[in-house]
């Protein structure tokens, strides 16, 4: 980095942490973009003069609510909640909500500003918010999360609207909740809009929505190998997670001809050495899905497997990572085993799961490396999509959906090799993802003046 680079990286950061202090996973993501656009920066001043990083850094609108709700046992509860708009200029807010004992500012911080930048990747005109709860679904009877949504979404409804900020999934918020939800905005709005997605089909959701996230993740992860005359064919795939993304992640990479040997929970993991196939990974839909059960539970069906408890799937032997979980779920010591033990890529499907430290470690040994702000847009993408079909009053094949998924990825890896290709021909798509997204958000913002 240019003395620049470093004097504006430096001085940026120090004040971003006296304003925001103590938010810790908002400073990590901030950092990782800063570390990309700074060299733009300096390449364009008058985004320098516009203030245009310290406008992009403070959210548009935070919103943090009381949660008041009754358990089974006809105790009252309290929970907060939280919205987070960060920006708007390349159109409404669009963004997950989480329900997750988690979930805090910071948090919510983070997802937002990476969420900003992700959107702006999938050429689709959405803004970037999230949104959640630290209530936990875990455990809760339906009436109990029904009851939770009701009053969550009596808050929020005042502040979202399809034209204004579309929440959709995330941790924690499956269709089950997204049906809650939906449900109670219907009754105090008296409007049957897109102003959620994530729907069920019969009312107005998107074929492949629950699929778009794992699938897209294995969409770009091909394109990522291809660059190396690469294919998932026979490949050893190291999968963590055990929710939606990690779910139609490991059925993908499978049906792409990969062996798929681990998937996890915050338990622990399960590493089957005969690989995943479709009758083991209906059992774990199911186990997952519908008796809402622990991945440990894997090995009582199939002996064969064995379960690690307390422990993360990285030293597992492989030639493609997935990292599918949560934040932060991938470190130094994790990246060291993957690069020692022969792994060419990692391609992140949840939200900032790879720490610096373990960042550095995979490319300063060349691996294909992807940030999750580029490889898992294939959910929000076909969020938008479900948005463009809500719009219009039209449903689309799974097909037609896939094709656009599918182009959508195509382009969001284009724009990496453009802005990330190095003069050593290696693709750093952390620079792409950032500089190309960063670009498109900052133009919008200039010629919108300032607001």
């Amino acid at each position: 980095m240019s003395s620049f680079t470093d004097k504006y990286t430096a001085s940026f950061m120090s004040g971003l942490i006296a304003r925001n202090p103590g938010e810790t996973e908002f400073h990590q993501a901030v950092s990782e973009v800063l570390g990309s656009v700074a060299p733009t920066l300096e390449a364009y001043p008058y985004l320098l003069d516009a203030k245009i990083m310290e406008r992009m850094t403070e959210p548009e609108r935070v919103i943090m609510f009381r949660v008041p709700w009754m358990d089974d046992s006809g105790e009252i509860q309290i929970n907060r909640g939280f919205r987070v708009q960060m920006n708007s200029a390349i159109g409404p807010y669009k963004g997950g909500i989480r329900f997750h004992p988690s979930v805090n500012l910071s948090i919510m911080k983070f997802l937002a500003f990476e969420q900003t930048f992700k959107n702006a990747l999938t050429t689709l005109p959405m803004g970037g918010a999230k949104g959640g709860s630290d209530f936990n679904p875990r455990g809760k009877s339906d009436a109990e999360v029904m009851r939770f949504c009701q009053s969550f979404m009596t808050e929020l409804q005042r502040h979202i609207g399809q034209d204004t900020d579309v929440p959709a999934g995330d941790i924690g918020v499956g269709g089950r909740e997204i049906g809650f939800l939906f449900g109670q905005y219907k009754r105090l709005r008296d409007e049957f809009s897109g102003t959620l997605t994530g729907k069920g089909f019969a009312w107005g959701g998107s074929l492949l929505r629950p699929e778009a996230t794992g699938y897209g993740v294995c969409y770009f992860a091909q394109q990522m190998l291809a660059t190396r005359g690469e294919g998932f064919e026979g490949k050893t795939v190291v999968v963590s997670g055990a929710g939606n993304v990690a779910q139609y992640a490991a059925q993908k990479a499978m049906r792409l001809g990969a062996k798929v040997v681990t998937m996890s929970d915050s338990d622990g993991y399960i590493y089957d050495p005969d690989g995943l196939d479709e009758e083991k990974m209906a059992y774990i839909f199911r186990l997952k899905n519908v008796l809402r059960g622990r991945i440990k539970e894997y090995v009582t069906e199939y002996p064969t497997a064995k379960y690690v408890a307390g422990e993360k799937p990285w030293r597992v032997k492989c030639d493609i990572a997935l990292p599918c979980a949560t934040q932060n779920e991938l470190d130094a010591d994790g990246a060291r085993a993957l690069v020692q033990n022969g792994c060419i890529c990692v391609t992140e499907g949840a939200n900032m799961p790879t720490t610096p430290e373990a960042i550095e470690i995979i490319q300063g040994a060349k691996l294909l490396y992807s940030p999750g702000k580029a490889s898992n847009a294939g959910g929000v993408a076909t969020s938008g999509l479900e948005m463009t079909q809500n719009s219009i009053r039209q449903k689309w094949t799974a097909e037609e959906v896939d094709s656009h998924l599918r182009r959508i990825m195509s382009d969001i890896h284009a724009a990496c090799l453009k802005y990330g290709t190095g003069e050593d021909g290696y693709i750093n798509y952390v620079k792409g993802a950032n500089v190309a997204s960063f670009l498109k958000v900052a133009g919008a913002m200039m010629d919108q003046g300032l607001v």
